[in-house]
Formats: C-alpha cells, structure tokens, sequence
C-alpha cells in the first residue's frame, strides 16, 4: 500500500499545483458558489467524461486528465464551502486558501488508507470509466439528498459523498498515469 500512497500524493499535488495557478488567476470567485452548484459541476465534469468514454470522441480537445483533477478540486471546494460554516469572507488570502485545500486533502486521504486497507486496493482492478460510473452515482445521492435539504435516514452526508468522489478520481488518474 505504500506504493499507493505515493501516488496518492502525486496525484494531489499536480491538482494542488493547478489549484494555486488558477487562485492566483481568479482568487476565490467559487467561494461564491453553494454547495449545491459545485455539486453541478462535479455534474458537468463527469457526464462529459462519461461522454467521451462511451463516444471516443473529444470535440473540446481538453484532456479527461483535465477533468478528473477538476472533479479533485471541486470536491475540496465543495468540502470548504460545506464544512467552513463560520467563513463568510469571499475572498480568502491565497495562503488561507492553500491551507483549506491542504486540510481536506490529508482528510480525503486518511479515508483512502482506511478504506483501501479494508477493500485490499480493489480500485486497482476497475475500470476507470468504472470509476467514473462510480462518481455520477455519488453526484446524483448528493443531489437527492441536496433536495431533501440534506437529511437522510440512514446514509452517508454529503460531505461523505464528495470525500469519495474526490478519492474515486485520484484513483482514475492514478490509472491514468498522470503524475
């Protein structure tokens, strides 16, 4: 398992690396966003790899590379503005940004060695348009539970939900060598 460990963090840091380029383009203009439209993105996202997967064609030309560290990034997002109820400021220092990023990252990992040592690193033998399959599913239990104003009787939160949609990717990009 120490092998995927080692991805694990390489992965996420080419997704921290392009999440510091684009805050120090953008700021934080998602902080605008609710959870419930970053769940939209991820939406966005995934339906267009799954599109590419099932088509084999790419009129856009960006990489499903490019989406998959998307899907990792929106998923932190959509944890700070889920999680973070008591930061109202929009425009976070890029430091304090980086630090949250950072935060959620390590606590999506703590959940992948757990997980991964019970499963037996299952995810190495599936498919990445599995895994992507697997991504569309969590997105649409948290939109269910999004339009039941977040209340479940028996399942996992959302923030469970982006927590493994956000591992489910780094295992795609894993499979997908990008780091």
């Amino acid at each position: 398992m120490n092998q995927t460990n080692i991805e694990y963090s390489d992965v996420i840091n080419v997704c921290r690396d392009i999440f510091i380029k684009k805050t120090t383009d953008y700021g934080t203009a998602w902080r605008i966003l609710r959870p419930s439209s970053l769940t939209d993105q991820l939406f966005i996202k995934a339906q267009r790899i799954r599109t590419i997967q099932e088509t084999g064609q790419n009129k856009v030309g960006e990489r499903i590379e490019d989406e998959f560290v998307a899907i990792v990034n929106y998923c932190i997002m959509a944890l700070i503005q889920l999680k973070e109820t008591t930061l109202k400021e929009q425009e976070l220092a890029p430091e304090q940004a980086l630090n949250l990023y950072n935060k959620y990252a390590e606590e999506a990992f703590q959940l992948m060695s757990k997980k991964n040592h019970d499963y037996g690193e299952a995810w190495r033998d599936m498919r990445v348009s599995s895994l992507t399959d697997l991504i569309l599913m969590k997105i649409l239990r948290v939109k269910q539970i999004e339009d039941n104003s977040g209340s479940t009787l028996i399942s996992e939160g959302i923030d469970a939900n982006y927590f493994d949609m956000l591992n489910y990717a780094v295992f795609a990009l894993i499979h997908l060598k990008i780091a």
